[in-house]
């Protein structure tokens, strides 16, 4: 995989607060804006796997998906109990 170069301008508060945020993790301002877009993305894509999954799964025998991790349809546990 290559890599592209992607301009930003940004507010002068913001880029503060950028430093400061990847500073206290040791990063580059670059690495720090780069991981946090990675990491979105990330939940994202895992997010729509969960939805796609509660569609498959969400309406066993035509009950719908349960609002609770203990409430569910034939004790099985949502492959999203507990993720916001």
């Amino acid at each position: 995989m290559g890599s592209t170069v992607l301009s930003l301008r940004i507010d002068g508060e913001l880029l503060d607060r950028l430093r400061s945020h990847a500073a206290k993790r040791g990063m580059s301002v670059q690495d720090y804006v780069v991981r946090t877009l990675i990491r979105e993305d990330f939940d994202e894509r895992f997010k729509t796997a969960v939805d796609e999954t509660e569609k498959f799964y969400g309406e066993a025998d035509g009950e719908p998906v349960a609002d609770t991790a203990t409430d569910t349809p034939h004790g099985h546990v949502r492959p999203s109990a507990g993720i916001a």
